[in-house]
Formats: structure tokens, C-alpha cells, sequence
């Protein structure tokens, strides 16, 4: 091995340490050489970048000597070392030289590619002449000729193409209509709606509540209760949830509201669940073209009452409300 003789005392992990150190100096001296070929060729001018003779061929002669004899494993290791940087340093001087004289050379050249470049301008003879000012101002006036040939065109439509500010400005908007909306829709939840209903055990018994547009059919089913309950002991013992109220022969569930049937301008069988008044439809002339508009009161009944006579009229007609079945027309007889 090279650097190592017969009085080598080293473990073996010291060897292995020293070999890879080797290893990588000779990677540095490799790249050194090429750099220092291809300086060579590139510039064909003798004595431009010149390297001298190398110190790490002495150095490692030295280390030998100094190694020569029986020596500890601790002294080995330390000149060893002291070699090691010394070599290291003196490749890493070499390399940022020829780094530099690299970078100045490639500078030299872009100058002389550049004064080339301006020789076919109109001010060229100022170039000659050395005037660096007139130079930077000629340069200036050329570059704003130059930009001032090109530029948009006002009439192209431009619309179409990506803009953030006005993308902001969109989603801004937006935000503003869908807050407003939101506002809207909660002033009509809270507005006062006037409903006519009659409780219905065989026969109807008509009353007139007020609620909100928002509450829903528990809400208002509990209002009822609470309305009637001086009058009909039924309603006093029993609940909320055993309370029905049916509008157009449709059952409509607790949890639907008011203010859902009327958005939705929600359809029943025998007429339209958004109207909560009652009217009849007069027309002195019948016109079949066009549907009737008449609202019945709903009724409240108890369920026990219903289970009781469902398969009589008008409990016979009656069925679950869904909001995804249409009725196209109305009909107060039959299925």
C-alpha cells in the first residue's frame, strides 16, 4: 500500500481510513488535471494559466521519511493527518486559481462579444471615442426605441383571460349577494303568518292561530295543543307527537316548516300547501284551461282518531307529504 511499510503499527480501521482518504485526493487531482487540459487547448496562448510543480509529490516523500523506523500508532496517525491537509490545501489553492483565471477569462469575453455587438449601432464611433457617458445614454435611448415598437393592442378582448384583481372583486361580491340573501331569507323566517286550521274528530271545529314562517309543524302543533286544550280533554292528555296536521290530504311531517312549503311552493292533492288562509275560487265563467285556486284549512287531528278511521272518508284520501312527489292537478274526490 502506498505510504504504508513494514513499520506500519495502525489498526485495521485506521487503514481503511487512510485508503479512503487517498481515494478522494486522487478524485481532487483528477479534476485538477482536467480543468488545467482544457484551460490548456481552449486558450492556445502559452504561459495564460501555467501551473507549477506540484508540492503533494514532496510532501508524501517527506512523510515517508519521517515514517521511516518503528513509530507509535497515535504519531502515524497525526502525520498522516498533517500531510493530509497540507496536500488538501495546497489542491483547494490551485483549484480556486484556476477558478478565477477561468471566470476572468470568460469576462474578457463577453466585453469583447458585447463591443462587437455595438459596433453595428449608429453610435458606434462614440464607443471608439471612449465616451462612457454619451455611451450609457445612446444605449438608453435605443432600448426605449426599441420597447416602443411593441405593445398591447387596446382592441383584443381580453376577458377571457386569468385576472386576480378581478377574480377578487367577483368573489367579493359573491360574498356580499350570498350574505344579503341570508339576510333576506331571516326577515321572512320571522315574519308573522296567520294560519286557519280545525281540529277534526268526525267534525271539524275551525280556529285561527298565529305563528312564524319559520316555525315548524311540531312548533305550531304545540301552539294548537295549548289553544285547545281548555276545550277538548283528548287534546289535554295527550302529546305533541301524537298530533297530525294535514293539509291538501297530505300528512305533513314535524320536522318540515312553513317557511320550506312556501319557498318551495310545495303541491298537494287538492290544492297548494303555501296558502294557509282559506278562499274558494270564484269565477263566474268556468275556463278549464285553468286550475282552480282554492285553499282549504288544514286539519289537527289526534292519531289515535286516524288509525281509528283511516279507511273512512276523508281520512282514506290522506297520505305521508313528499317533497320529491308532483301533483300535477288537484282532485278532492278519489285516490
Amino acid at each position: 500500500m502506498s505510504g504504508m511499510g513494514d513499520g506500519y503499527v495502525g489498526t485495521a480501521q485506521d487503514a481503511v481510513r487512510i485508503r479512503k482518504l487517498e481515494k478522494q485526493r486522487e478524485a481532487e487531482r483528477r479534476k485538477i488535471q482536467e480543468l488545467k487540459d482544457k484551460s490548456a487547448s481552449g486558450t492556445g496562448q502559452p504561459g495564460l494559466l501555467q501551473f507549477g510543480k506540484s508540492q503533494a509529490e514532496v510532501l508524501e516523500h517527506a512523510f515517508k521519511k519521517e515514517t521511516v523506523g518503528l513509530v507509535t500508532r497515535e504519531e502515524y496517525v497525526e502525520k498522516r493527518i498533517n500531510i493530509r491537509n497540507k496536500i488538501e490545501e495546497e489542491e483547494k489553492e490551485k483549484l480556486q486559481k484556476l477558478q478565477q483565471e477561468e471566470e476572468e477569462l470568460q469576462l474578457k469575453k463577453r466585453k469583447q462579444r458585447k463591443i462587437k455587438g455595438n459596433s453595428r449601432l449608429s453610435f458606434a464611433d462614440e464607443i471608439e471615442n471612449g465616451s462612457e457617458e454619451e455611451d450609457g445614454e445612446n444605449v438608453t435611448q435605443s432600448k426605449k426605441l426599441q420597447l416602443g415598437k411593441f405593445g398591447k393592442d387596446p382592441t383584443v378582448e381580453t376577458s377571457f383571460l386569468p385576472d386576480s384583481e378581478r377574480e377578487a372583486e367577483e368573489q367579493a361580491e359573491r360574498e356580499r349577494l350570498q350574505r344579503q340573501w341570508f339576510l333576506e331569507q331571516e326577515q321572512i323566517r320571522n315574519e308573522p303568518l296567520q294560519i286557519t286550521y280545525s281540529y277534526w274528530d268526525g267534525a271539524g271545529h275551525r280556529r285561527a292561530i298565529q305563528v312564524r314562517k319559520g316555525d315548524a309543524i311540531g312548533e305550531f302543533l304545540r301552539a294548537v295543543q295549548q289553544q285547545l286544550a281548555p276545550e277538548f280533554r283528548e287534546i289535554r292528555t295527550t302529546s305533541v307527537e301524537n298530533l297530525l296536521y294535514v293539509k291538501e290530504d297530505l300528512i305533513i311531517p314535524h320536522q318540515h316548516s312553513f317557511y320550506e312549503l312556501i319557498i318551495n311552493k310545495a303541491r298537494g292533492k287538492s290544492g297548494p300547501l303555501f296558502h294557509f288562509d282559506v278562499h274558494e275560487d270564484v269565477r263566474t265563467i268556468a275556463d278549464a284551461t285553468i286550475e282552480k285556486d282554492e285553499s282549504h284549512a288544514g286539519k289537527v287531528v289526534e292519531r289515535h282518531w286516524y288509525e281509528k278511521n283511516k279507511h273512512i272518508f276523508p281520512a282514506s284520501r290522506w297520505e305521508i307529504y313528499d317533497p320529491t312527489k308532483k301533483w300535477e292537478r288537484y282532485t278532492i274526490h278519489g285516490d
